[in-house]
């Protein structure tokens, strides 16, 4: 039977009669074909492209102002995977998991080709497949072509230090009703409020949408990425006294050996405390990060019958990477391909079974072995910044070109005496193959109650070899296989038409891997089992309640999640998560309001974990009392911590947030977002607390024509001295804290015509 066409809806504007609420757009491909949010038996959001705008979310971060248990660490600066229940996510676009960061130090990102946002908790479903991060994930939905409309729209932004932004997207009809091609391309030249920050990006798309009848219909787009920008790890020496009053602990670190090169074990004689201007980060002119990705995504949906429809999805990404900091950190990505083919066969609108393969090949180098924070005086000139290596440090590494030192990517004995002469992080030249196959069961046991079950088995095959091993010696490699599987199951019972309880069990394995997705050797020179048994459980039952014939939407969800966090060092450590959270949304004729509250109690599973130094005080002698209790022990002082239940720092058990919107006559509307967390240690011991924080974002729009919108923009206007982690899973705790930029403006003109 052929399908009736899909009626498309495109909002444009900002008022309250046209904005989508999350609960009024479906997730597409995900659970299914596409499903609203009251009958998907998960915690998840929905931010439409209207929400995007009128929120202007422009990084991942800023889902955790509709998002609850969203909250994350600054990412250096360039968040380039989600946080969600306290752990990394998974980064999805069109349903594929695509390519990101290494444990949250990864690329930034456009949201040029986006046009909308689905935020899931937990583990991906069974179609989606077997991940790495499994906190939840995230996926992006592409722009795609029309083939009804044709338009075009011209943004522009302007903002304080220097910050400029230029959008144009155009919609060709090629035939009405059958084909169409959309480009969509954005220009970003932006400074900072930081001090050598800056972000210099292109970005292309070119999609298009073929509908040959009622029943086919193919997507294909093409992205180009290309950007330029600086590695931010904030401020140095996070003392109470740095988070409370900005209060900054002076004096460069030595070493043992007398040196003031930054360098493990230095210690700090305080000079004194000044308060430093929070524009003054661990940034440095002479850093060099820039990379170059390519991405394509295609979709041919093809209605057999309105009971049998089959989906079939790829996407291809390559990916490369530079990035050389003065601090001796190095991560180079020579290349990075990535294919995924699915094939999804959907019967009777309750069934899918379908099969994948995933190709993942990566060559890239990696050192960070010599990095050390805590010694640098921010207050001082920039060659306080800067770690020369050594000719001792040097020998342990590998040069991959002038000047530019990585380490090999396996453990070699050269000289004999039965100890490794190298320092290991990332380096890899290695290729996976992911085959899958998955089935998932929607059973009706009466009108009311229905379960749903799903399983997936995929068999995994690695190869992986030291791409730049020492000279005169054979370069170790190694090859690994193995299963992994996942098995979900979930009931829903509607208690009334409009309110619906669920309940929902999941357990997979994931695999742990470094930068590009790539899998390492480690010391011995082999690939570790470990790294393809990482189990992960979900339990979560929660109530979803629609009202029929009112714009108002709201549900809560008890979980409890057990996961794996891969370590800075490449091991893996426990964590388990318990909490309730919720959201709730309203649309009323001329305002909209949504709000989203969380409370998460996050703590290691019986599990050992890491910082590079065990508290703050460490890196301070005890010259000083009056200014701290130094211990002298030096820093960094990597300090393993035994197993144990303590709380998992870096995250607020308490996150709430409000955005609403108000339309005060046609043409003129104001709104903003308020976000609230409360207090949390900022590392393992909890010495230093993030206090509780908030943070307010105003907004004012005025349509001037029916096609021209002008909108301003202003961001912390409370002028909040806020705190956020840079680092996931709490490693630089100690070390490292971010702060937020004082409150600033951005003017912003959408012309459509």
């Amino acid at each position: 039977m052929a399908q009736e066409p899909m009626e498309v809806i495109e909002v444009m504007g900002r008022d309250s009669e046209r904005l989508l609420l999350p609960s009024e757009d479906e997730t597409e491909g995900l659970f299914g074909l596409a499903e609203s949010l009251k009958d998907i038996p998960r915690a998840a959001t929905v931010i439409n492209a209207s929400l995007m705008q009128e929120a202007a979310i422009d990084d991942l971060h800023d889902i955790s102002r509709f998002a609850p248990n969203s909250y994350a660490a600054a990412g250096f600066g360039n968040p380039s995977l989600p946080t969600l229940r306290g752990q990394l996510g998974e980064l999805f676009e069109a349903g594929m998991r695509r390519q990101a960061g290494n444990n949250g130090l990864g690329i930034p990102m456009s949201f040029n080709a986006i046009e909308g946002i689905a935020v899931v908790k937990g583990a991906p479903p069974v179609m989606l497949g077997t991940t790495q991060r499994v906190g939840g994930f995230v996926n992006l939905q592409p722009k795609t072509a029309n083939v009804n409309r044709q338009h075009s729209r011209l943004a522009g932004e302007w903002g304080q230090w220097s910050q400029y932004r230029l959008q144009l997207d155009h919609n060709a009809v090629l035939k009405s009703d059958e084909q169409a091609l959309r480009v969509s391309a954005e220009y970003i030249d932006e400074d900072s409020f930081y001090d050598y920050h800056h972000h210099r990006s292109d970005d292309l798309l070119v999609a298009y949408q073929w509908q040959p009848n009622n029943d086919t219909q193919l997507d294909v787009a093409l992205e180009y990425y290309d950007v330029a920008w600086t590695d931010n790890a904030g401020i140095n020496r996070p003392t109470q006294g740095l988070i409370d009053n900005n209060l900054y602990i002076t004096g460069q670190g030595v070493q043992p050996n007398g040196s003031t090169v930054p360098g493990a074990g230095a210690v700090i004689t305080p000079t004194g405390e000044v308060r430093i201007d929070r524009s003054n980060t661990l940034t440095e002119p002479l850093d060099t990060n820039t990379a170059e990705t390519t991405l394509l995504h295609a979709k041919l949906q093809h209605y057999f019958s309105d009971d049998l429809v089959l989906v079939n999805r790829t996407y291809y990404q390559y990916l490369t990477r530079e990035g050389i900091n003065q601090n001796s950190f190095v991560e180079i990505i020579d290349a990075a391909h990535t294919f995924e083919n699915r094939t999804e066969l959907h019967i009777n609108n309750n069934t899918v079974v379908g099969a994948n393969l995933r190709v993942n090949d990566v060559l890239g180098y990696s050192q960070f072995t010599t990095e050390a924070d805590n010694p640098i005086d921010l207050t001082g000139p920039l060659s306080n910044r800067r770690i020369p290596l050594t000719d001792a440090q040097q020998a342990r590494l590998i040069e991959l070109r002038p000047g530019v030192f990585v380490s090999p990517g396996a453990q070699y004995d050269v000289d004999g005496d039965g100890v490794g002469d190298f320092n290991l992080s990332d380096t890899t030249d290695s290729t996976s193959y992911q085959w899958g196959v998955f089935a998932q069961h929607e059973q009706a046991l009466s009108d009311r109650w229905r379960v749903t079950a799903g399983v997936r088995a995929d068999y995994y095959d690695v190869e992986a070899e030291d791409p730049l091993a020492p000279a005169g010696v054979a370069a170790k490699s190694d090859s690994y296989s193995d299963w992994l599987s996942a098995l979900s199951l979930s009931t829903q019972y509607d208690w009334t038409p409009d309110l619906t309880l669920y309940a929902t069990a999941y357990k997979s394995d994931s695999t742990s891997n470094s930068m590009a997705g790539g899998t390492v050797l480690n010391a011995a020179g082999v690939i570790d089992e470990q790294n393809f048994a990482t189990e992960n459980e979900l339990y979560e039952i929660g109530l979803k309640y629609a009202p029929s014939g009112a714009r108002w939407y709201a549900d809560a969800t008890l979980f409890d999640q057990s996961r794996s966090l891969r370590n800075r060092d490449g091991s893996n450590s426990g964590i388990r998560t318990e909490g309730i959270e919720g959201q709730w949304h309203f649309a009323a004729d001329s305002y909209w309001v949504t709000l989203a509250a969380s409370y998460i109690d996050a703590y290691w599973d019986n599990s050992a974990s890491s910082q590079g130094t065990r508290q703050v005080a460490d890196a301070f002698d005890d010259s000083r009392p009056d200014i701290i209790e130094g211990t002298g022990v030096g820093s960094p002082n990597f300090t393993l911590f035994p197993a144990s239940t303590q709380q998992l720092q870096g995250i607020p058990e308490v996150q709430a947030s409000l955005v609403a919107g108000w339309s005060i006559t046609e043409n003129w509307s104001v709104g903003g977002d308020l976000s609230y967390t409360k207090h949390f240690p900022l590392d393992f011991l909890q010495t230093v607390f993030i206090r509780d924080q908030h943070t307010l974002n105003v907004h004012t729009q005025y349509r001037v024509t029916p096609q021209l919108t002008a909108r301003l923009d202003v961001f912390n206007a409370t002028d909040q001295d806020n705190w956020s982690p840079v680092f996931e899973g709490g490693y630089f705790g100690a070390t490292l804290a971010f702060p937020s930029q004082p409150v600033h403006a951005q003017l912003s003109v959408r012309y459509a015509f």
